[in-house]
C-alpha cells in the first residue's frame, strides 16, 4: 500500500493568539498524519492571514501548494476554521479537491473527533457534509464579527483601547478606571517624535532626517511595536525572517501627517467624530492642535528641491562658527594631517571678500574654553509654555467638512441615506456652534532652572549634544581672515584677536533681572 503524502496547513489571523498558536496546530497536524500512517511532505504556514478576507488560493504559502497538486495526496488542518470561513470558499476548495482527487482532513472536527472529506471518489455525502460545515463556519464568522463590532463600540464609548494598530507615539497601559487598557503617550516614541518635529521646524529635509534616524539605528514604527511586543524587528514573509525596515521620507510624512498625534481616533486618514462633532479621542495627545497645525504648515511649505539628503556631521561648531568676511557658516573639511573650519561662500554661489579658515582643534578648544568660562557655572534653564487655545484651526477644519457634506447632499437618494446625512451635518453644526462661542486663550511662558549647569551638561554629552547646547545658548564664534591669507594659522598671541565669541543673553537666567536693577539704580541717581 502506497504511503499517503500529507501537506500540513497552518493559519493564524493574529500572530499573538496563544490559544491557536502555530506550534499547537503543527503538533496536532503531525499527530493526525501519524495516526493515518501518512508522511508530511510539506507545510503551508500563513501567519497574520484572515480566512474571512482571503481564500485558500490567495494565501501566500497555501496558495503556492494548491498550484502544485501533484506534490501531495491530502491536506491536514487543525480545524475547519483554519481552512475557510465562508460557503463560497469551501465550495471552491471542494471543487479543487474533487478535480485533483484530494483528501481534506480536519484533525478536530465537530465534537473534537477527526473528520475527513474524501474527494478522491464521487461522494454526495462528503459534498453535503462539506456544505453544511461551511455554512456553520460562515455563520460563526458573522457572529464573531458582530460581537467584535459591538464590543469595540462599547470600549470606545468608555475611552478604552478597542484593539488594532497602536498609533506611533502611543502605548497600551492598564486602564486606571477599570478593566482593559487605554492608550497613553509612549515616552520613548515621543522622544523620537520630538526629535523629528524639531528637525522639521528647523528646516531639515525629510530625507536628511530619515538618514540621521537610520544612522542612529532608530526603529521605524512597525519595528518599534514589534520589539515592544517581544518580537524581532523586521517581518516574516513566506516563513522567512527579513531585516528591519528603514526610515524614508514617505514613512516620516505618514507619521507627521496623522491626526492621531492630537489624540484623535483615525479611520482612513481622517478624524473620527462623535454625534456632537467632537473628535473621538484615543488618549492624551502627543501634540496640541496648535503644535500640530504649525507642523502641518511647515510640511506644506516644503518643496521637492529642499528635500535632499544631507549626511549628519560630526562638526562641533556647525551653525556656531561664522566667517567675518561674508557672515556665512564655516564648515569642517579634511586635509592631510587634520581638519579645518573654512568659509564655503563659493558653494553658496557668492564670493567672500575675506575668506577665513582655522584649524579645527584650535577653534573648538577656544570655543569650549570661552563658553564654559562665561556660562559653565550657571544653571541651565528651560522655557515652559502654558498652552493657550485658539478655536480657529478646528473651526476651519469643521467648516471644510461641512462644505464637503453640503456638496454631497444630492447624492443621498434613499431615506436612510438622507437621515444619516442630516445626523452628520447636525453633529458638525453643533461642534461649529461650540467653537464659535469658545474664547481664545493666550499662551504664556515661564522660565525655570533645570538643576544642571552648562558645564555638567557639556561633560556628559557627545559632540552632537554639545553642538546643540551651543546653538540653543546662542553661542557664536566669528573668525576673521588671517594675516598670511586666511589659512590655518596657529591660534596664539595676536591671532586670538581674529576671533570674536558671544553667547546669547538667555544663557544667563539672571541677566535680565540684573539689567533691570542696574537701570533702576541709574535712574534713581540722576
Amino acid at each position: 500500500m502506497t504511503q499517503l503524502r500529507a501537506l500540513s496547513a497552518i493559519r493564524l489571523s493574529v500572530r499573538t493568539d496563544e490559544t491557536t498558536s502555530p506550534g499547537r496546530q503543527r503538533a496536532t497536524n503531525s499527530n493526525e498524519a501519524a495516526r493515518r500512517g501518512a508522511v508530511i511532505v510539506g507545510e503551508a504556514e500563513d501567519l497574520d492571514v484572515s480566512a474571512t478576507k482571503t481564500t485558500p488560493f490567495d494565501r501566500p504559502e497555501l496558495g503556492e501548494w494548491l498550484r502544485r497538486p501533484d506534490d501531495f495526496d491530502m491536506i491536514i488542518w487543525w480545524r475547519m476554521d483554519r481552512a475557510v470561513r465562508s460557503m463560497s470558499d469551501m465550495a471552491e476548495l471542494g471543487r479543487w479537491a474533487k478535480e485533483h482527487g484530494k483528501l481534506l482532513v480536519f484533525a478536530e472536527g465537530p465534537g473534537g473527533a477527526p473528520m475527513d472529506l474524501d474527494m478522491r471518489t464521487v461522494s454526495p455525502v462528503s459534498e453535503l457534509i462539506m456544505t453544511l460545515l461551511a455554512f456553520s463556519a460562515q455563520m460563526e464568522s458573522t457572529a464573531i464579527r458582530e460581537r467584535v463590532t459591538g464590543a469595540m463600540a462599547a470600549l470606545r464609548s468608555q475611552g478604552r483601547y478597542a484593539g488594532g494598530l497602536v498609533p506611533f507615539g502611543y502605548e497600551k497601559v492598564p486602564n486606571p478606571d477599570g478593566p482593559g487598557y487605554k492608550l497613553a503617550p509612549d515616552p520613548e516614541a515621543v522622544k523620537t517624535l520630538t526629535r523629528i518635529v524639531k528637525a522639521v521646524l528647523d528646516g531639515e529635509s525629510l530625507s536628511s532626517i530619515a538618514y540621521a534616524l537610520n544612522e542612529a539605528q532608530v526603529l521605524v514604527p512597525r519595528d518599534y511595536q514589534a520589539v515592544k511586543a517581544g518580537r524581532e524587528p523586521g517581518g516574516t514573509r513566506g516563513g522567512q525572517h527579513h531585516a528591519r525596515f528603514r526610515w524614508t521620507s514617505g514613512t516620516l510624512s505618514k507619521v507627521l501627517r496623522t491626526p492621531a498625534l492630537m489624540g484623535h481616533r483615525v479611520h482612513q486618514g481622517k478624524t473620527v467624530r462623535d454625534r456632537d462633532g467632537q473628535p473621538v479621542l484615543i488618549g492624551e495627545p502627543v501634540l496640541t492642535r496648535e503644535e500640530f497645525q504649525v507642523l502641518q504648515d511647515a510640511m506644506d511649505a516644503r518643496t521637492p528641491q529642499r528635500d535632499r539628503v544631507r549626511k549628519d556631521t560630526g562638526a562641533l561648531l556647525l551653525g556656531v562658527a561664522r566667517c567675518a568676511g561674508c557672515g556665512g557658516n564655516m564648515y569642517l573639511s579634511k586635509r592631510v594631517g587634520g581638519q579645518d573650519y573654512n568659509c564655503r561662500a563659493t558653494a553658496r554661489g557668492i564670493r567672500c571678500p575675506a575668506s577665513a579658515g582655522m584649524r579645527a582643534d584650535w577653534l573648538e578648544q577656544y570655543v569650549k574654553e570661552e563658553f564654559l568660562a562665561r556660562v559653565g557655572d550657571f544653571q541651565m534653564v528651560k522655557v515652559i509654555t502654558r498652552k493657550g487655545y485658539d478655536p480657529t484651526p478646528e473651526l476651519r477644519e469643521v467648516e471644510g467638512e461641512l462644505r464637503a457634506l453640503y456638496a454631497d447632499r444630492d447624492t443621498r437618494r434613499s431615506k436612510t441615506g438622507r437621515m444619516i446625512w442630516e445626523e452628520e451635518v447636525a453633529a458638525l453644526e453643533r461642534r461649529a456652534e461650540t467653537l464659535e462661542s469658545t474664547p481664545r486663550q493666550e499662551a504664556r511662558t515661564e522660565t525655570v532652572e533645570t538643576g544642571e549647569t552648562y558645564a555638567s551638561f557639556w561633560t556628559r554629552h557627545d559632540t552632537a549634544g554639545r553642538r546643540q547646547l551651543l546653538i540653543d545658548a546662542g553661542a557664536r564664534v566669528t573668525v576673521t581672515k588671517g594675516r598670511s591669507g586666511g589659512g590655518t594659522e596657529r591660534l596664539e598671541g595676536p591671532d586670538v584677536g581674529r576671533l570674536s565669541f558671544t553667547v546669547g543673553a538667555h544663557a544667563d537666567p539672571y541677566e535680565a533681572a540684573m539689567e533691570a536693577i542696574i537701570a533702576e539704580e541709574e535712574a534713581a541717581t540722576r
